[in-house]
């Protein structure tokens, strides 16, 4: 109960938005899991971060979208769908990028800030930090993040080092 009443303040998720939202995808039997910072939180020390980023599995995306759609305001980006609830300074990020589909079918159950979520694996979120990093069209600021979000997964994982390129490395020690 702790680690829920910590996301709700922490969050300004007055509304529960979160835990709805989440509530909504398996009340539907949608297949996700998260891949971002909240992600990497499962595995290692946690940073506060008022995204949750989501993937789902192949085939839901279009239903999901749908589906949240109709209860939240959406915003539609080049590589995610934005969502978000009047009462909350939560946004949750669907990924639209295919290759994040993969991901949900290794993933996880964990507890992150209250919730029982499924959690990408370590290697798949490797991954995505790579190739969010490496994604010249995203913001500076996000690409430092997800350095940030490499560099805690190689503290906790080391023997995943050799899967990060040599350009990536070198910006991280």
């Amino acid at each position: 109960m702790q680690a829920e009443a910590f996301r709700r303040i922490v969050t300004a998720d007055r509304t529960d938005f979160t835990a709805r939202l989440i509530a909504l995808l398996d009340a539907h039997g949608i297949r996700y899991c998260l891949v971002g910072g909240q992600a990497v939180n499962a595995y290692a020390a946690p940073v506060v971060s008022l995204d949750v980023d989501l993937a789902v599995g192949v085939g839901h995306y279009e239903t999901v979208e749908a589906l949240l759609r109709s209860r939240f305001r959406t915003e539609d980006f080049t590589h995610s769908l934005k969502v978000s609830e009047a009462g909350s300074d939560v946004i949750v990020q669907i990924q639209k990028d295919p290759r994040y589909f993969s991901f949900v079918e290794r993933a996880r159950i964990f507890d992150v800030l209250g919730l029982r979520v499924p959690v990408a694996d370590p290697e798949d979120l490797l991954q995505g930090k790579v190739w969010a990093v490496t994604d010249d069209t995203g913001r500076p600021s996000k690409r430092q993040k997800d350095l940030a979000d490499i560099a805690r997964l190689l503290e906790v994982f080391p023997g995943l080092r050799d899967r990060v390129p040599q350009e990536v490395l070198s910006r991280l020690f």
